[in-house]
């Protein structure tokens, strides 16, 4: 059977319960957040310092040489850092498993479970040993919420908004990130156990809010599509867009699903358990729509988030801002520009809907490169010809406050839309755990290396602000990748984007957005604009660039019933019986 991608089925419309419904789950993006977030400032705080270094606490007139040696190893910092990467990189890949064998909001449930095992672990801890194991296995909760929230977020949202509000899942990761900031600044002065505990505790109330918040809401209509319970993904599915099951809107959208799901079941080999996951990797690297592309792409892109090197800023801000020398207070620093990343990320629920996905990743790259390169040439040029320049240090966390604005409203929110939209529904699941363990992966290593990149003890390699060169090569990687790589997925529901994908390629995907936009049209509207042409004549065919558009009328009575044959440049070459014809519209 083949597929359907109804690009003039109009949407029910979006109820203030469905946008409820359908945000809360980005609440998920707190666990991201802070628990990426708090290490940094934990690791600075003079008390933990103390306890897990045995080093005593520089007193009010130390030395500068007493102030530099009173941190943690670098070695210490890596593999505190790394480690919930490390379990979150597994995390994510077992969560596609589970996220099909029990559903997406089970398994999110569950991994709240796990998360709270591991904080629980952290909190008690006294000593390295016990705190790297806590981490490790919060990490495989943070995993299995990480992979399996854009998974759910994307299956549920509407795709007039999905973008936005899948944005929603980076804006709680900021929120994460601020909340850890104004936590470790609160706490840093205590010279005792509540510093760092109050901070790592704090977490299992996220988690209880997410875990308790998901029983009340619905599953995701296409895991029971999967499973073939198609009862229960229409009552599902109606509760979500917040009409009655018999409704047209509910009953079109469900059908679409299901003549896809069939479509790409037929061309996707259904193997066991083994063969499932090769089933990510099926197809040519120079078909566009295998498997294997979709699944590099989404691995990569989200290689090319944690390319940006935000992350250098939220996991080792504070004792970088400290190693510069003339800043008081490194945590109001850190707490600054966590407070410009919240204030940037809500930028993109307009942005990812107006400009397209596409665009904001090649011009938020652009951006980004520059503020580096900016911070970088500063660092080595002004910043080194007086020890401690005040002006210089400050003309530097400008940019870095530039740079982080830059990637709050685009590589942030950007990556996760599209890896939540690019995958077939049969390997949906296991495609975003891919991509989500990618970034874990990415994450852990700039975790390992970076201590190390900026470390003054001996052998290590004390770029301080020449990091930001770094940094700024790889941006602009992004920034090439994003323009000859990236498609375009706005206004596409999940099933159109499978179609978009096999048809075209990443310069020419913003032309199905045109389409759509076009037949998305109320229908009345369309027909006023259509019908003189309709009633003169029999057959139309224009040619919209790579489009191709045919229109036939029948007229009987006062109703014109409009068929209509649209595609890509593969497809106006192919017989009606691949599946080129598209019912779209009747009145």
């Amino acid at each position: 059977m083949a597929g359907t991608s109804d690009v003039a089925r109009i949407e029910a419309p979006v109820t203030a319960k469905a946008y409820m419904m359908c945000a809360f789950a980005s609440f998920g993006g707190i666990f991201f957040g802070y628990d990426s977030g708090y290490i940094s400032g934990v690791m600075g705080m003079d008390y933990f310092i103390h306890l897990y270094t045995g080093k005593p606490i520089p007193g009010v007139g130390a030395s500068s040489a007493e102030l530099a040696a009173f941190v943690l190893p670098a070695s210490d910092k890596s593999l505190i850092t790394s480690i919930l990467s490390a379990g979150t990189f597994f995390g994510a890949l077992i969560a596609g498993d589970l996220a099909d064998w029990f559903g997406r909001r089970t398994t999110v449930i569950l991994g709240c479970m796990v998360f709270i095992v591991g904080v629980i672990l952290q909190t008690a801890s006294t000593g390295i040993g016990l705190l790297v194991a806590g981490r490790l296995i919060a990490g495989f909760g943070v995993g299995f919420v990480s992979a399996t929230i854009i998974l759910y977020m994307s299956e549920i949202c509407p795709k007039k908004v999905r973008g936005a509000l899948v944005s929603g899942y980076q804006f709680c990761i900021t929120i994460g990130l601020l909340l850890a900031s104004c936590v470790d600044y609160a706490t840093q002065h205590r010279l005792d156990t509540g510093s760092y505990r109050i901070p790592i505790a704090l977490q299992i109330a996220w988690a209880l809010i997410l875990g308790g918040g998901l029983f009340l809401l619905p599953e995701s209509p296409r895991y029971f599509v999967k499973k073939g319970d198609l009862d229960r993904a229409a009552i599902n599915l109606a509760r979500l867009r917040g009409e009655p099951q018999g409704s047209e809107y509910v009953q079109q959208e469900l059908t679409e699903i299901i003549a896809n799901h069939e479509y790409e079941m037929s061309v996707i080999p259904q193997t066991g358990y083994f063969g499932s996951w090769a089933n990510c990797f099926k197809g040519g690297l120079s078909n566009p729509g295998s498997n294997l592309r979709r699944t590099i792409l989404g691995t990569s892109l989200q290689m090319m988030q944690q390319w940006t090197g935000v992350n250098f800023i939220f996991y080792f801000g504070t004792t970088f801002f400290k190693a510069l020398g003339t800043i008081s207070n490194p945590f109001l620093i850190g707490l600054i520009t966590t407070l410009v990343n919240v204030c940037s990320t809500p930028i993109s629920f307009y942005t990812v809907e107006r400009f397209g996905r596409r665009p904001i990743l090649i011009w938020g790259a652009l951006g980004m490169l520059t503020c580096e390169f900016i911070v970088a040439i500063i660092g080595v040029t002004a910043g080194r010809e007086s020890q401690h320049n005040t002006a210089a240090v400050q003309a530097m966390i400008a940019f870095i406050c530039i740079y982080i604005s830059f990637f709050a409203t685009t590589w942030g929110p950007g990556a996760w839309v599209l890896v939540g939209e690019i995958y077939p529904l049969p390997i949906r699941s296991r495609g975003v755990g891919l991509s989500t363990a990618s970034n874990w992966l990415w994450n852990c290593i700039i975790a390992v290396i970076t201590p190390y990149l900026v470390g003054t003890e001996k052998g290590q390699a004390n770029l301080g602000a020449k990091v930001f060169f770094m940094w700024g090569a790889l941006c602009t990687c992004c920034f090439v990748y994003a323009y000859l790589l990236v498609p375009e997925t706005k206004g596409l529901s999940l099933e159109q984007v499978d179609r978009m994908l096999e048809e075209s390629t990443p310069r020419t995907s913003a032309k199905m957005a045109l389409l759509v936009s076009t037949f998305n049209m109320p229908r009345s509207l369309m027909f006023e604009i259509f019908a003189r042409w309709f009633l003169i004549h029999s057959s139309i065919r224009a040619s919209w660039d790579t489009v191709v558009v045919c229109f036939s009328t029948v007229i009987k009575g006062d109703t014109v019933i409009v068929i209509t044959v649209f595609g890509y440049q593969g497809w106006s070459g192919r017989s009606h019986d691949q599946g080129s014809d598209r019912n779209i519209l009747t009145r």
